[in-house]
């Protein structure tokens, strides 16, 4: 269940995840790790994505027959790749990970799981079906309800800057998607430019400065995470502009955006669990 946090209230919004439940078999006692985990995570530089690897050795951390090990691709599709052949190579028996590239690495995903090897993909999915297990949240919903509260904060006018996470992500593709097709229905609402930020607060900080060198005007930011909506708050008020002067919409519901919806200098964030322990109890499963 994912939810909709805002200064004008909460609102509901499905998320539908699978949710399993731990069998009673994984809780025997051993006395040294029987069972190896990997997790090639794409990038520790992100509060939500460090947030899921932590959730992730927690939850791993309860069960002594399991020993946990996770990488860090620094945001780089190629490193990611290597990460999952060195883990493979160590002999994981199962392999997490959330793919920075839906296309390039669904043949790197297959070839794992033709191995023998399951793959659990969280969050994230490749294009292809050469998985085990995908859990995941409604990115496209998300998506349409943050269009739908931009619409209602801008009464149906207005022009909306949009933060993009990573473009060949299928999580990033589905809140493109999602938020563009329910701005159809406002035809006085547009957007004025796209700007790719990865997820990362630096990159946010220099995407908001380039729109406002180019000039660009905007009423609005749908950031497609709390932490590009984080850089964007830092990128207006070095430009001397209040953030709290224009809604601004995040996802994740990260510290920082919690608080700033608080001091009323973000408008919105919408909950996105990291699947921690979904993605854990699915493996033991």
């Amino acid at each position: 269940m994912g939810k909709l946090f805002s200064r004008g209230g909460a609102a509901v919004l499905a998320a539908t995840g699978f949710l399993l439940s731990t069998p009673g078999d994984v809780q025997a006692q051993q006395p040294m790790p029987r069972w190896v985990v990997g997790f090639a995570q794409d990038t520790l530089g992100n509060d939500w994505r460090r947030a899921q690897t932590e959730g992730l050795a927690a939850a791993f951390a309860r069960h002594p027959e399991v020993r946990f090990i996770h990488t860090d691709a620094g945001g780089n599709t190629a490193q990611q790749v290597q990460d999952i052949q060195s883990l493979v190579s160590e002999g994981v028996d199962v392999l997490i990970t959330s793919p920075r590239d839906a296309e390039l690495m669904a043949p790197v995903i297959e070839r794992v799981r033709a191995q023998g090897i399951p793959v659990v993909l969280l969050s994230r999915r490749t294009s292809s079906d050469g998985h085990t297990s995908f859990i995941r949240a409604d990115n496209r919903e998300i998506a349409r309800q943050a269009a739908r509260h931009l619409a209602e904060r801008l009464k149906g006018q207005g022009s909306i800057l949009v933060l993009q996470h990573i473009p060949t992500t299928s999580v990033a593709m589905e809140r493109t998607e999602g938020f563009f097709e329910e701005l159809k229905k406002y035809p006085g609402l547009s957007v004025v430019a796209m700007k790719r930020a990865d997820s990362l607060r630096d990159k946010a900080i220099l995407a908001i400065e380039e729109a406002l060198a180019e000039g660009l005007r905007f009423d609005a930011i749908y950031a497609q995470s709390d932490s590009m909506a984080s850089g964007a708050r830092a990128a207006l008020r070095r430009a001397g502009i209040d953030p709290g002067s224009l809604p601004i919409v995040g996802i994740d519901y990260i510290a920082e955006a919690r608080e700033a919806i608080r001091k009323g200098e973000q408008d919105a964030s919408f909950r996105y669990p990291t699947f921690a322990e979904e993605g854990a109890e699915i493996t033991l499963r």
